[in-house]
């Protein structure tokens, strides 16, 4: 699973399994295939990942049960910090190759600021009520 994947599923996904921290998600998409049959669950659980998520709720929510006191806002490293995810360079230069980054990754500085804006402008785009002031 790709990082942006994984950021995807911790918001999304975070009011649905907040205690696993691993993805509940996976076994979402193999209800329908499961049971072929039963074709009006097939329909709702699709629904539900359509539904607006307000990613500032959402992310300020975790904030607030978290230990460390990190910027999400404005900081890609906080952001990964915060849902759980590996903050470190390497996974931050894989996750600008999967959002096709054209920069210097060796700019770390530059390829940070980008990301965040990237990975709130890709959550908006995915369903998530992003705030102006976020993309």
């Amino acid at each position: 699973m790709s990082i942006f994947s994984n950021i995807l599923n911790k918001i999304f996904h975070h009011d649905s399994a907040p205690a696993a921290g691993t993805s509940a998600s996976p076994a979402q998409p193999a209800a329908p295939d499961a049971a072929p049959a039963a074709s009006t669950a097939a329909p709702a659980q699709p629904a539900a990942p359509m539904k607006e998520v307000d990613v500032e709720a959402v992310l300020t929510q975790m904030q607030a049960s978290h230990g460390e006191q990190l910027n999400w806002r404005t900081s890609i490293v906080d952001l990964m910090k915060l849902l759980g995810l590996d903050s470190s360079l390497s996974a931050r230069k894989e996750l600008a190759s999967e959002l096709n980054y054209s920069g210097n990754t060796e700019d770390s500085a530059a390829m940070n600021i980008w990301l965040h804006k990237q990975v709130m402008q890709k959550l908006a785009e995915n369903g998530g009520k992003v705030p102006d002031d976020l993309k």
